[in-house]
């Protein structure tokens, strides 16, 4: 038995949906078990959300125009955001294929979408603001002062910090529980110490006008430009139109038919096989019944951990930055808004503040630069493994042996091109290219889902989710096109 879905790609094979406990194997899924087992795929992408955009270009913006129409955008950009997540997600669940390889089902065929969507993300993520970033910030670390301008020695830590992705990901046995695994720590350790930071040096009043900020729509403020808001939008949260490429780690988590599809495992664990196509559950009682568990322990994943998660790490590290502004006189720069933070909390309490500030920033961009890294390699393995059967041949089934290489490969291109720009420039220019992911696949996933089993069908307000994710980010990309080659459409 099978299910037709799109174009180009081979049937789905349709067998039961397992159940929570099959999967996670435990007798019941309690709060417990919830946290412990099914909790995790959000965290991945929560710990790439808490970086570029909440640790540079969300208080580089708040530092210099302050919140009123900045909170407010990026308010919207995580509501819409974390809708397209589960909408992404939705389809891992039903199908077992990560979206990169969906979208080979979407017309014409696999031979435009797929190697069109890993190029998307290795030029959108391939410039490594991110890296270089937490370079800057661990050679204030052992400096005790930021950077000089050019200087090659963060670059150095940058490359170090690559290195360190690959290692995490060699060392592991299931890839995906080691990503977790990390991030429930750096994650809770950020979150643990931007709160503790925010309520030892913001005051009251800071905190309302922030608040105030994110709820109040507002025109943006007058000065910024296109490429500084659309770098806001696309970095607030995740990476806006191109989120989908973290999603696949519902697969390697077992969610719904991920369970049947396979996972990547680390150099330690066992050889596995991932399907190179997907499969999808009949439309029976049974499976509906089960369908409606899953979905709801995606909801909580991304709801209850990724949004709120997003939320707090964008609102305590801005909170920050407005004080530090308002401590130290000074506005951020584009060069110097890395390690402005540590720099302004250090002159103010003392240098076991500067260092504080500065070891949270390090785990902040670290966190990114473990996800994005991880990812490129994934999504790429995941397109190459699926649509050639000669690679598949060539590796003997074990997807490992295309991971790794290409990892070390992609370390190499990286660490040279890091040397060509600053950090931030690097970084908006790769959430910019975010949004244009966001004129691209709302669409090709409107198509895919509306095919999936009735159960797993997404609602007709689900869709207009999905246009607005189109209207709005689409926006702040031909906005920022506009700008790279003239004039901006609209101006602030």
């Amino acid at each position: 038995m099978s299910h037709p879905l799109g174009v180009s790609r081979p049937d789905l094979t349709v067998t039961d949906l397992p159940s929570p406990e099959e999967v996670f194997k435990v007798s019941r899924i309690g709060p417990k078990e919830l946290f412990k087992y099914a909790v995790g795929p959000s965290l991945i992408a929560l710990g790439i959300s808490i970086g570029s955009g909440e640790w540079l270009l969300g208080p580089l913006s708040v530092g210099q125009y302050g919140f009123v129409g900045v909170g407010w955008v990026i308010l919207v950009s995580a509501l819409l955001q974390t809708f397209y997540n589960v909408e992404c997600s939705r389809y891992v669940l039903a199908t077992g294929e990560t979206p990169v390889v969906g979208w080979g089902r979407v017309p014409p065929g696999w031979k435009l979408w797929i190697p069109l969507s890993v190029l998307i993300v290795i030029f959108a993520f391939i410039a490594g603001g991110w890296a270089a970033s937490a370079g800057q910030g661990v050679y204030a670390l052992f400096h005790g002062e930021p950077p000089p301008a050019g200087a090659e020695e963060p670059r150095l830590w940058a490359i170090a910090l690559l290195v360190l992705v690959f290692v995490i990901t060699a060392s592991a046995r299931r890839i995906s529980r080691s990503l977790e695994l990390a991030n429930w720590v750096m994650v809770g350790s950020i979150l643990i110490a931007l709160l503790a930071l925010c309520l030892f040096v913001v005051p009251f009043a800071q905190w309302w006008e922030g608040i105030r900020g994110f709820v109040t729509p507002a025109a943006p403020p007058s000065g910024i430009t296109a490429t500084q808001l659309g770098g806001l939008a696309g970095f607030t949260a995740l990476a806006s139109g191109l989120n989908w490429y973290v999603m696949g780690h519902y697969r390697d988590k077992g969610y719904g038919m991920g369970f049947r599809a396979g996972y990547i495992s680390g150099l330690r664990g066992e050889r596995t096989e991932i399907l190179a196509s997907g499969v999808t559950f009949p439309d029976d009682e049974r499976n509906r019944s089960m369908w409606r568990r899953w979905y709801r322990l995606l909801m909580v994943d991304m709801w209850g951990v990724f949004f709120v998660g997003a939320i707090l790490g964008m609102l305590l590290p801005t909170l920050l930055m407005s004080q530090a502004v308002a401590m130290s006189g000074e506005r951020p720069t584009r060069a110097n808004v890395p390690t402005f933070v540590a720099s302004a909390l250090g002159d103010e309490y003392g240098q076991v503040m500067f260092y504080l500030a500065l070891v949270l920033g390090v785990l902040i961009l670290f966190s990114t630069q473990l996800g994005i890294f991880e990812a490129m390699v994934r999504v790429t393995t995941d397109a190459a493994h699926a649509t050639s059967p000669r690679l598949r041949a060539l590796i003997a089934g074990d997807p490992r042996r295309f991971y790794y290489p290409f990892m070390i490969v992609l370390l190499v291109v990286i660490s040279i091109i890091i040397h060509f720009s600053l950090p931030v420039g690097l970084v908006e220019w790769s959430a910019n290219m975010s949004n244009l992911g966001a004129l691209i696949y709302p669409f090709l996933l409107i198509y895919l889902n509306s095919k999936l089993p009735r159960p797993a069908r997404p609602r007709p307000w689900h869709y207009v989710i999905l246009i607005l994710n189109f209207l709005f980010f689409g926006f702040f990309f031909v906005n920022f096109i506009a700008d790279f080659i003239g004039d901006p459409l609209v101006t602030f």
